[in-house]
């Protein structure tokens, strides 16, 4: 491979090309991979598909004489802004706002190579420098804060991105459908300001202007100083948001913050087979750039690098997770071809072993996915289809995952393949199949004998029914159902495998209570924890509405929330109950909520 394999982020690589204009730029604030996971190459190449000459300036220096933001001049269309593959606040601080010593997109993992609200600095930047050519912010930063939102490292409602960033034009959601009809619009000489009708984008308009017509139908929120007065018209506002984001066909959404009012535009239907084989088949190198061979490996990249995603979209609607916000309740599936030959790219790698870490997506056993009966899902405006029950309408069969795993099995130079990424368990125990006609114990059968690496890991989150409720994850009483099932395999299959659960305290509606109720039911499994993580507030999903409002966006009921660092430091010491330095306290805290009975439970065998 050549510099010209790559994307150019080097004036020596555009003038290699012998171009003296660049069409687009794209600035991002992670390092630049190339490859299908990782946005700013994805929107990079389908843009390059369609002809355009692309730029990308990877992490751009903010704090010098701005001569990253210089180096291609300036574009014919427009320039691309996505602070990354994370919010760059999720990025950089923890969950007690401590600033983080690493950064997984950077070259050695090094710190300190984005700003904080990347997408607003980057923008501000460009707007100074280039004031008449279009900004088009993007990414995951930019998409959850489209609307008014909470912020839980100012504390506060933070208004649309648009207003801070002064972009002209918004993309939310995977924008590869977006920004190409963008990029043709403007390049059919239409100014910025009139592309208005681009499913899957937001702008502002000055109140007193004409309002913009489409062939939507419109539904106007609370404007962002009635959300700023009063918590709960913030919340009821929020399901109108996660409701227009999950229909098939949704409403415009307008709402007024100070003298301009926002347009978000519905959503392009889900990516046809052929749509998403399209962004999947473009030609990446599947590398980090040459640029930073000398500076350390990148910790996300070596995590996925012999990795493939299968799919897009999730139908589980996790109150905790932005996933639907983002990429949309439907699920959108490659064809087996198309995966196929990701595989084989894959194995052709130099440092391919013959271990593939994932064949996954945002929900692994969703492949195929979708509505029996689809005429119904055009009128569903359910957030998930799996909870608080699953759909009666929704295909559950887990054959066609199961063939993709055989033919890949089959490759010679694949000694395992196993899956990353976690599983929906409620899936295939919900409900029964003695039929064997779903495949749901062929499933997981075929996952503990093949794809498992010595530890499955699953997401029960928690134990408590109220809790899990309202995260919209199953029973507790499911996962113990699985553990069973898992021992059966284990012992039928002579394996050794090991099932790793995932927990979260400081979750809405969790109370102490609840997280000794947790300690003490994990116990009576067997298990001192080890994957657990505090409730971190991210714009734009439900646990964060009820975090900031107090008031259950649905039922518009208060919900308790553990708030004070003292609050979650003690739910959080329920985790490690077993540790010299928690014992005393966990007892004390189990006389004062009347659980003493709890503690001989807890410590019979490790007094």
């Amino acid at each position: 491979m050549n510099l010209l394999d790559w994307l150019p982020i080097t004036k020596k690589e555009t003038d290699l090309r012998g171009w003296n204009e660049v069409d687009i730029v794209i600035i991002t604030g992670d390092a630049y991979v190339d490859h299908p996971a990782f946005g700013a190459a994805v929107i990079g190449r389908v843009l390059e598909s369609h002809g355009y000459k692309v730029a990308l300036i990877p992490q751009p220096n903010w704090r010098d004489d701005l001569r990253d933001f210089k180096k291609f001049g300036k574009p014919r269309l427009f320039f691309g802004i996505s602070a990354g593959a994370m919010d760059s606040m999720v990025n950089h601080y923890t969950a007690n706002k401590r600033l983080r010593s690493n950064d997984a997109y950077t070259p050695g993992g090094e710190a300190g190579f984005r700003p904080d609200y990347a997408t607003i600095t980057y923008s501000n930047i460009l707007k100074k420098l280039y004031p008449d050519t279009p900004v088009i912010i993007g990414g995951i930063e930019a998409s959850l804060r489209r609307v008014t939102h909470y912020d839980y490292w100012a504390d506060e409602l933070r208004p649309t991105i648009m207003l801070d960033s002064k972009a002209d034009l918004g993309v939310y959601g995977m924008g590869e459908l977006a920004i190409v009809e963008i990029a043709k619009a403007l390049d059919e000489n239409k100014k910025i300001e009139e592309i208005t009708n681009v499913p899957q984008t937001f702008f502002l308009r000055t109140r007193q202007g004409t309002s913009i017509q489409s062939g939507w139908n419109d539904l106007r929120l609370a404007s962002h100083e009635e959300c700023l007065k009063d918590k709960k018209t913030y919340a009821s506002n929020f399901k109108n948001v996660e409701i227009e984001s999950n229909k098939k066909h949704a409403n415009r959404l307008l709402q007024d913050v100070g003298n301009h009012t926002l347009y978000i535009n519905p959503p392009y239907p889900t990516m046809t087979e052929a749509q998403i084989d399209a962004s999947f088949d473009l030609p990446y190198t599947r590398l980090p750039h040459p640029k930073y061979a000398k500076r350390g490996v990148i910790p996300a990249y070596e995590m996925i690098r012999h990795s493939v995603n299968i799919h897009r979209g999730c139908f589980g609607g996790c109150a905790f997770c932005t996933i639907s916000a983002h990429q949309g309740k439907f699920v959108a599936s490659r064809s087996k071809k198309s995966i196929m030959r990701e595989v084989k790219q894959v194995v052709e790698m130099e440092d391919f072993k013959g271990y593939i870490s994932d064949l996954g997506g945002p929900s692994a056993n969703m492949y195929r996915m979708k509505g029996k009966d689809e005429s119904l899902c055009e009128k569903c405006v359910r957030p998930t289809c799996i909870q608080p029950n699953i759909c009666k309408n929704l295909d559950t069969n887990h054959h066609p995952l199961i063939e993709l795993y055989k033919e890949v099995d089959k490759m010679p130079q694949v000694k395992k393949a196993t899956i990353g990424s976690g599983i929906r368990y409620d899936l295939f125990l919900t409900n029964e199949d003695p039929s064997g006609k779903l495949g749901y114990d062929e499933y997981f059968e075929q996952l503990m004998k093949r794809h498992v690496s010595g530890r499955l890991k699953v997401a029960p989150e928690h134990s408590s029914d109220e809790v899990l409720k309202l995260m919209r994850k199953p029973s507790f009483n499911l996962f113990v159902k699985l553990k069973k099932k898992f021992d059966k395999v284990n012992e039928k299959f002579h394996l050794n495998q090991q099932l790793i659960p995932y927990f979260i305290s400081s979750h809405p509606a969790c109370t102490l209570t609840d997280m000794a109720e947790l300690a003490v039911k994990t116990k009576d499994l067997g298990y001192r924890l080890e994957q657990v993580q505090d409730f971190t507030p991210t714009p734009m999903t439900l646990a964060t509405e009820i975090y900031y409002s107090g008031y259950d966006p649905y039922t518009l009921k208060p919900v308790f929330v553990a708030k004070t660092k003292q609050e979650k430091l003690d739910q959080q010491r329920f985790f490690f109950w077993y540790k010299p330095e928690n014992r005393q306290y966990v007892k004390n805290a189990l006389r004062k909520i009347g659980k003493a009975a709890w503690i001989e439970r807890l410590f019979k065998a490790n007094s």
